[in-house]
C-alpha cells in the first residue's frame, strides 16, 4: 500500500478534534505522518493534541501564532506551516483532513485503491456529510470536485499546481482542482467513502445565508461564469437553507460583480474554468433536448 501524510490546520477545535483524532488512529491504513497545526488557539485544542503526540508515534503537532485579522487565507498558511514538516519525507499521497472531520476505518485504505487504479487521478476523497441540526445531511453531489475538508492528493498532483493558495476570500480548494485538472489530472469523488463534518453548518459565519453570502462572493473571486453560476444557484434550490440560500448565493456573486472586486486566479485559469464550465452547460442542454 502506498505511503500518505496527513495536514490539519486546526483553530480552536476543542469542541471536536478528538473525534477526527479517534477517526485517524483506527485506520487500517495509517499515515506515515499526520501533522497537527494548532492555529493560534486559544482554546485547549493544542493540549489535546500534544497528549496523543505521546500515545501515537505518527502525530505531529506544530504549534503556530499569529496576530491579526482571520480570513480564508490563515488555513492555507497554517497548512503550509505542515507541509515544511513533511516535505523531506518519502511518500506518495498528501491529505487535507480538517479538525472536525470523522469516518470509517477502512477510509484511506478505500481511497488509496482508487488511486492505485488509476494513475491519472490527482485529487479523490469521500462525500462530505454535514451535521444540520441535530442530524447529518449531504448536497456533495458533484462528481468532479472534492470537498476541501478531506481533499488527498497524490503528491506530483500537489507540487504541480504549487500547493493550496492563499486566497483571503476563499476557494482555495477549488482552485487547487481548477488548476488540477487544467494540468491533466483527474479530480474524482469517492461517493462510496463517507466523512461527518461534526461542526453545525455555517457555525463560522454565524448564519446560513451569511455563509452563502460569502460562498457567492468567493466564486466570483475564482473566476466563475456568470450563467454557469446563475444556473447553480438554481439547481441548488433544494439546499439548505432552502431557496433563501441559493438567493444569497447569488446576491453575494452579483455585489462582488458590481461592485468590479479582482478575481484572483491567472487568466489563464479562468480562461480554462469558464471554458471548462461552459462545456458542461452544452452537454447538459444536448442531454435535455434529446430526451
Amino acid at each position: 500500500m502506498s505511503k500518505y501524510v496527513v495536514i490539519s490546520p486546526a483553530h480552536n477545535e476543542e469542541a471536536f478534534i478528538e473525534k477526527t483524532i479517534h477517526s485517524m488512529v483506527a485506520q487500517t491504513v495509517p499515515p506515515l505522518k499526520w501533522v497537527i497545526v494548532n492555529d493560534s488557539s486559544v482554546d485547549r485544542t493544542g493540549q489535546i493534541v500534544e497528549r496523543w503526540t505521546k500515545r501515537c508515534g505518527f502525530i505531529q503537532l506544530v504549534n503556530l501564532r499569529r496576530e491579526g485579522e482571520r480570513n480564508f487565507a490563515c488555513k492555507a498558511l497554517a497548512f503550509d506551516a505542515g507541509f515544511k514538516e513533511i516535505r523531506k519525507l518519502t511518500f506518495d499521497f498528501i491529505g487535507n483532513v480538517d479538525a472536525d472531520m470523522s469516518f470509517e476505518p477502512e477510509y484511506f485504505q478505500n481511497i488509496l485503491k482508487e488511486f492505485e487504479s488509476d494513475p491519472e487521478l490527482g485529487i479523490s476523497g469521500g462525500i462530505v456529510y454535514t451535521k444540520f441540526t441535530d442530524k447529518f445531511v449531504s448536497y456533495d453531489t458533484t462528481a468532479d470536485s472534492v470537498g476541501g475538508k478531506v481533499q488527498l492528493f497524490r503528491r506530483e498532483c500537489f507540487e504541480s499546481v504549487g500547493g493550496y493558495m492563499p486566497l483571503k476570500h476563499g476557494g482555495i480548494d477549488a482552485a487547487a482542482e481548477i488548476m488540477a485538472r487544467m494540468n491533466g489530472w483527474k479530480v474524482r469523488k469517492s461517493f462510496k467513502n463517507k466523512t461527518f463534518e461534526h461542526r453545525p453548518t455555517s457555525f463560522a459565519w454565524g448564519t446560513p445565508l451569511k455563509a452563502k453570502m460569502v460562498e457567492g462572493s468567493h466564486f466570483h473571486s475564482l473566476g466563475y461564469d456568470p450563467i454557469f453560476y446563475l444556473l447553480r444557484c438554481i439547481y441548488r434550490l433544494k439546499e439548505y437553507p432552502f431557496i433563501l440560500g441559493s438567493g444569497a448565493a447569488l446576491l453575494g456573486y452579483i455585489n462582488s460583480m458590481v461592485r468590479q472586486r479582482p478575481i484572483v486566479l491567472p487568466a489563464e485559469v479562468v480562461k480554462y474554468l469558464r471554458t471548462e464550465q461552459r462545456t458542461k452547460l452544452i452537454r447538459v442542454l444536448r442531454l435535455c433536448s434529446n430526451s
